[in-house]
């Protein structure tokens, strides 16, 4: 109250203050160790002044000594970007790419890639612009693929949200089973014509994409990293296949009547997981070949 009365010229206060507070001769917050801060929490502190006609000051302080992490950094910059009135989207859809959306049928609220899995990732962006477009979506055995890499479009790669998403859908696409063969090429052709040489962690994406598209082909439903050991499924096998996954791979097991196979994998340190698992799928679960063509005997005779 004595603030509000000009009693006092300073309030200090802790993040309270971003819940509704309306005073409109304050003019200046300054904000100690703002790296901590959420993104939304950063917005609703900044738009505590502002609020009458007096210009406003926002300063957002941090630790010089420290280094800022990724993330802290992004949510720092993107608020020094967005300082113009109605810039509040750009802030939500910055701060749902950082913290990811949340579990709609659940408690959870704040997720991202890893939450759901790259795989179902991409093919949620894939389906809903397709339901945009009216376009009908494939429908079949869900492809579950998860391992340990980091794949994905980073913001210094792609600065547009709406482009990034453009990338994701058509890489979608582009891995799905009947996707031309060279499908992914043009796409990640199109992205260095655009972007320039993609980062590892496109690299990374697409190596995902070939791996889905070829686990896809394989009629596989699983291809999951699970500790150390790497579960595919559904795993039938023929007999001489059989003999042959032993010699390969004699510490993998068939289990669940042999609907699925776990093989242990290499450290990451040791081999890129992604071309380890590729291997294994071309090992196991080869493609068949091209039907030959049929030739066509002419007939030459002459009637009579």
């Amino acid at each position: 109250d004595d603030f509000w009365e000009r009693k006092f010229d300073v309030l200090v206060s802790t993040t309270i203050i971003e819940t509704g507070l309306d005073i409109s001769n304050a003019n200046t917050i300054i904000i100690d160790r703002a790296d901590r801060y959420g993104l939304s929490q950063l917005h609703q502190l900044r738009g505590r002044v502002g609020r009458g006609r007096e210009r406003a000051y926002a300063y957002f302080l941090y630790d010089e000594m420290k280094p800022l992490s990724e993330t802290a950094a992004d949510r720092l910059q993107t608020i020094a970007v967005n300082n113009d009135l109605g810039s509040g989207m750009q802030v939500a859809l910055k701060d749902l790419e950082l913290r990811g959306a949340g579990n709609l049928l659940g408690a959870e609220q704040a997720g991202h890639i890893a939450g759901v899995g790259f795989d179902l990732y991409l093919r949620m962006i894939g389906e809903a612009v397709a339901t945009f477009r009216g376009e009908e979506t494939e429908t079949g055995a869900e492809l579950r693929l998860e391992l340990p890499v980091d794949a994905r479009i980073p913001d210094s790669y792609i600065d547009s949200e709406r482009l990034r998403l453009e990338a994701y859908q058509k890489l979608s696409s582009a891995a799905t089973a009947t996707a031309a063969d060279d499908a992914i090429d043009h796409v990640v052709e199109e992205l260095a014509d655009r972007y320039g040489a993609p980062p590892a962690e496109v690299e990374g994406l697409v190596a995902i994409a070939r791996l889905r598209r070829r686990a896809a082909r394989a009629g596989l439903t699983d291809v999951v990293a699970m500790g150390s050991n790497l579960r595919v499924a559904p795993a039938r096998f023929e007999d001489s296949m059989k003999v042959r996954l032993q010699r390969l791979y004699p510490q993998a097991k068939l289990v669940g009547g042999g609907e699925a196979l776990v093989v242990p994998m290499p450290g990451a340190d040791r081999v890129d997981p992604v071309e380890w698992t590729g291997q294994l799928l071309t090992a196991l679960f080869p493609e068949p070949a091209p039907a030959a063509p049929v030739a066509v005997a002419a007939s030459t005779g002459t009637a009579g």
